[in-house]
Order: C-alpha cells, then sequence, then structure tokens
C-alpha cells in the first residue's frame, strides 16, 4: 500500500476536491491549500513527501517558488500542473527542477502513477535554465498530441540520447530538432543541419565527413563536414531515408565507436555530436526493401517522436495563425485579423503540406491583400482549386504572362489609390519559385541534374534555392 504525504497547492477548490480524492484512495495523506505561502511553509517546515501545485497561484507564481524548494530540499518531487500548455510551460517546469509537468486537464490515473513513480525513483539532480530565459516559443500548439511532444522534450533536454522524428513533409521536424539542441545541454555548441534528399548521393560521405585534398575530381583543398563542424553540439540528419547504404555504414561506425574519417583521409576523428534524425519515410518497409541498415536504425531510434499531421490537431490552428501573422507583422508587414468564420474554413480544410502550407498562406495573406479582416470567402478562395491551366503555344512553350498579369493587376486594384506596402518583388518571386521548384523536381523524380536544365538554372543555384526555400524533395524509386 502506497505510504506519504502529498502537499496539493491549486486556488481551484473543485481541482483540490478531486485531488484529494484520487490521492486518497491511493492511499497517500493529503494537505491541500490554495496559495502558494502556506505551500512553502510546510516545505520550509519539512513536511510532505511529495508537491502536486499548479503554476499560478493567487500570491506567487510556482516557477519562482520551485528553485526555492529544490535549493531547500532538493530531493522533493515537484509535479507541476498548468492550463497554460504550451512548450515552454513544459520546459521551464523541467528547467526549473519539476520531476513532471502535467497539462490540464489530466487524467487522475496518470496522476496517481506519477506520483507513484516519483516516490520511488531515485531523485533527479536539478538543471540549469538557458541563458536566454526562453521567451521565443518555438513550438505551438495545445492540443494533446502536442501536450506529449512537449513532455517527451522536457525529459530529453538534459540527456545525448539519440532521437529519430517522423512526420510528413511541413510538419515541423527541424523546428522539434532544433528546440532540443536549443533548450538542452549542448545549446552553447553549434546546431548544424543537413538535408540528405537535396545533395547528390555521391557527395554526402564527403558533406558529412569531409574530405582531404585530392580526395577526388574537383577536391583542391581539405574541407571540413558536418561532424566536424557540429562537434560539441548537435548534428540534424534531415529525411534520413535518402540515405545511401555506403554513408549508412560510416554513420554507424561513428555511431558505435565515436570516430570517423574523412574521405581520402587514414587518421581516425574522434567527435562529440549528439544525433537527432528525421523521416518522412516508413524506414522498416526501407529495411525490408534492403535500402537502409536495421542496426543503423535501432542506433538512431533510441527515443521516437511522432510528429502530428496537421488534419490531427485541428484545434491548433487558431494559435499557429495568430503566430504567423504576428511574425509576418514583426517583419513589416501589415497587421491583420480574421474572422471565426474563416478560421472555420481552415479547420475543415486536409492541409497536405500541414503546417508549413499554413504559414505560407498566411504570409500570402498578409503580403498580398489589402484588407484588415480576412474573411471566410478570402480562405475559401485561397484554399480551392487552381483555375485552368494557361494555353499551350505552338512552339511547345506555356505562356504564363497572362494570368500572372492579371492576377497582379487584381491585386493592384484593390488598393486603389494606395500603394501595397513595400518589398513586392520578392514577396511574389517567393510564391512563384516555391512551386516551380518543386513542381520541376516531381516531374524528374527528384533528379536535381535534370531539373536544374528544365529550369535553365545552375545545378549550385537550384540546390541553393532548394535549401533556402525548404522545398521537399521527391527522390525516384530505387
Amino acid at each position: 500500500m502506497p505510504t506519504g504525504t502529498i502537499l496539493v497547492a491549486d486556488d481551484d477548490a473543485a481541482i483540490r476536491t478531486v485531488l484529494n480524492q484520487a490521492l486518497s484512495r491511493a492511499g497517500y495523506t493529503v494537505r491541500l491549500t490554495s496559495n502558494a505561502t502556506t505551500l512553502w511553509r510546510w516545505i520550509s517546515s519539512g513536511d510532505g513527501d511529495l508537491v502536486v501545485t499548479d503554476v499560478m497561484m493567487p500570491d506567487e507564481n510556482a516557477f519562482d517558488v520551485l528553485p526555492r524548494i529544490k535549493k531547500m530540499r532538493p530531493d522533493l518531487p515537484v509535479i507541476v500542473m498548468s492550463a497554460q500548455n504550451t512548450f515552454m510551460t513544459a520546459i521551464r517546469a523541467s528547467e526549473k527542477g519539476a520531476y513532471e509537468y502535467l497539462p490540464k486537464p489530466f487524467d487522475l490515473k496518470e496522476l496517481t502513477n506519477i506520483v507513484s513513480r516519483a516516490l520511488s525513483e531515485p531523485k533527479r539532480a536539478q538543471v540549469d535554465a538557458p541563458e536566454d530565459g526562453g521567451e521565443s516559443i518555438p513550438l505551438i500548439g495545445r492540443s494533446p498530441a502536442m501536450q506529449e511532444i512537449y513532455r517527451v522534450l522536457a525529459r530529453l533536454m538534459q540527456t545525448d540520447l539519440s532521437v529519430m522524428i517522423n512526420g510528413e513533409s511541413g510538419t515541423g521536424k527541424e523546428l522539434v530538432a532544433r528546440a532540443l539542441h536549443d533548450y538542452g545541454k549542448r545549446r552553447n555548441g553549434p546546431f548544424v543541419a543537413i538535408n540528405m534528399a537535396a545533395i547528390p548521393r555521391d557527395l554526402i560521405e564527403a558533406e558529412l565527413f569531409g574530405h582531404e585534398k585530392g580526395a577526388f575530381t574537383g577536391a583542391q583543398q581539405r574541407s571540413a563536414g558536418r561532424f566536424e563542424q557540429a562537434d560539441g553540439g548537435t548534428l540534424f540528419l534531415d529525411e534520413i531515408g535518402d540515405m545511401p547504404m555506403e554513408a549508412q555504414t560510416r554513420l554507424l561506425r561513428v555511431l558505435q565507436q565515436g570516430e570517423y574519417t574523412t574521405v581520402g583521409g587514414r587518421v581516425p576523428i574522434r567527435t562529440d555530436v549528439r544525433i537527432v534524425a528525421a523521416t518522412n519515410k516508413d524506414l522498416r518497409q526501407l529495411i525490408n526493401q534492403g535500402l537502409f541498415r536495421e542496426d543503423l536504425y535501432y542506433r538512431l531510434n533510441v527515443v521516437p517522436i511522432r510528429l502530428p499531421p496537421l488534419r490531427e490537431r485541428i484545434e491548433d490552428i487558431p494559435d499557429l495563425v495568430r503566430h504567423f501573422f504576428a511574425l509576418a507583422e514583426r517583419e513589416g508587414l501589415p497587421a491583420k485579423q480574421i474572422e471565426n468564420a474563416a478560421i472555420d474554413r481552415m479547420r475543415h480544410y486536409r492541409w497536405p503540406g500541414n503546417v508549413r502550407e499554413l504559414e505560407n498562406l498566411v504570409r500570402r495573406l498578409s503580403a498580398l491583400y489589402p484588407q484588415d479582416v480576412i474573411s471566410a470567402s478570402l480562405i475559401d478562395q485561397e484554399l480551392s482549386q487552381p483555375a485552368s491551366m494557361p494555353e499551350e503555344e505552338e512552339n511547345g512553350t506555356v505562356d504564363l504572362s497572362g494570368s500572372v498579369e492579371r492576377y497582379l493587376n487584381t491585386y493592384f486594384q484593390a488598393f486603389g489609390d494606395a500603394l501595397p506596402p513595400p518589398g513586392l518583388y520578392h514577396r511574389i518571386l517567393r510564391e512563384v519559385e516555391y512551386p516551380l521548384i518543386g513542381a520541376a523536381l516531381a516531374a524528374t523524380r527528384g533528379n536535381q541534374i535534370k531539373a536544374a536544365e528544365l529550369l535553365g538554372v545552375n545545378r549550385n543555384t537550384l540546390r541553393k534555392k532548394i535549401r533556402d526555400l525548404d522545398v521537399q524533395v521527391i527522390r525516384a524509386n530505387r
């Protein structure tokens, strides 16, 4: 039978009653208070074996009390509850030394399980918070799916465990990887990202491990690889499913032995990096097809994180829209508001491009429309299927000038005698380049050489555009 005294602090009488009943039934002695002052008096007197407290108290914030608790009684577990269900709440709870963070509403069975585990496990050491204070919010959403991700990330911040992030294109895999780095113990080191799908297969090993002068044609001097650049920090391997088998073998050696050699080199180089990998593919299927090493999969998949597509977290759309409008305003674009009916339209859309598609839509609304309030009809217009394709000329080329000119004329007319906000050239250029490059890569099945020829641009220029615009590369079946 469980034993111990639980100190519960929450200014909501209903929550205190529910917690009292659940914890008492589980066999614990429970003491209840509605304020931080009484809680601190009990703790400073040596009372209680565990604390369950809300963040927002009428007299003091629990995050201000936590450091004092950890200083006076470092072995006292503290479980933090909050209705402010954001990523930063979970991170701050972890940074301040909380044993666990629970977003409201929570499952009572889960709470009692956490209490039991906290009282039986060895106590965890307190960790220091990042110097920046964590004012920016890298991840947005209060849905249950995102809450679970926040809790997993908070547990991982002070570890070096390898993490595998799985999710559809546009779900924010690199944002999660950056959050792991920026709020973890390696935050003072470099964060280096490499997209396997955006690099020619024959250059991936040189990109990862570096090369010596003369190692291959064109290697006119020694070049540091991404492992060397990321030493002491985090290396993010995006689209890991596109890594060639030869590079997979070398990566496995690094993970097993902590060292590598450059292409053309002979002297082993020690490395100290945390690996975070990401993919939108089913790696188990690739393993069955002989395209991915099973032993490498288990080395990378120590902690799997699945990012839900936007269609599985539609309740986060209002928060995301407000966030992206605020970002656009900070970049100098006009401030916008949006009708509730427009948000409802967004909730019923499938979002095949996920959060990235939503962000692009919000930026487009900020940049190209003069209305201060975004209406439901405007959202219907933006999310509807495109109009008929331009006609093909006799010489085989497609004339886009007419449709682009009609669109721009309509756009300028909407402003009347006023002028649109500055920077129109670059905004229009980005809106055109992203789908254009994506379509060219899809047409060439991910062959960047053929795509560059199709577009009439230099191959290096195309690679830079893919990287800068974060264009999803579709690789041919191999």
